[in-house]
């Protein structure tokens, strides 16, 4: 036989009492910690900046009646507001899960456009279709050197008055400092195709 001290059995005591609350404890902790981690990556609602479209419109920009450009254009950048669709839940700008109806505005969406200083497209067109013969449409848009040339040769014998006449209309000739003619927004405008990261010419068969 052998006997056991009541220090011994207060000390057994103890420990399963600890073991009990350490068994309780560790589970709880590990199931907050996995709620927490499933809450922020929450893959059910989607960025209202990824939605497909037909789930959201955007408003068109203010235009500028001086320049016909969006007021808010800087860098060939502006910037419009767009509406997610009624009944669409999504994450707006702040991170904030919101369920749309309609006239909320979800996110904000870059649009090109152009920068001009001031050379008009009609006055372009009228110069050189009735004054090209004398280079007022080369002096109009910043050529003095062919202007002068223009008025020497009488539009180089009509050739070249003909010549500037069609490129200015299609708007292949343009102001010297590279800007853009001032045109109705929503008028006809040339342009132009470039194959860059976002538009490529694919391989043909």
């Amino acid at each position: 036989c052998f006997s056991v001290s009541r220090d011994f059995i207060v000390n057994m005591a103890s420990s399963r009492k600890y073991f009990r609350t350490y068994t309780v404890a560790v589970p709880l902790g590990f199931c907050f910690i996995f709620c927490c981690i499933v809450d922020s990556i929450d893959p059910g609602v989607s960025r209202c900046e990824e939605l497909r479209l037909g789930q959201y419109i955007c408003e068109d920009p203010k235009i500028d009646n001086a320049t016909q450009e969006p007021v808010n254009c800087t860098n060939k950048t502006a910037v419009v507001s767009c509406l997610p669709a009624p009944n669409i839940t999504c994450k707006d700008q702040n991170g904030t899960v919101s369920r749309f109806t309609g006239k909320e505005v979800g996110f904000y969406k870059n649009i090109s456009c152009r920068n001009v200083t001031g050379y008009s497209y009609k006055v372009a067109v009228a110069l050189s279709l009735f004054l090209g013969w004398l280079g007022a449409d080369r002096f109009y848009l910043g050529y003095p050197a062919l202007g002068l040339l223009k008025f020497c040769t009488v539009g180089f014998c009509g050739i070249g008055w003909l010549i500037d006449f069609i490129f200015i209309s299609v708007q292949i000739v343009g102001p010297s400092d590279g800007s853009s003619y001032i045109i109705d927004y929503y008028g006809a405008r040339l342009t132009r195709l470039s194959i860059t990261n976002e538009t490529f010419r694919k391989t043909q068969m």
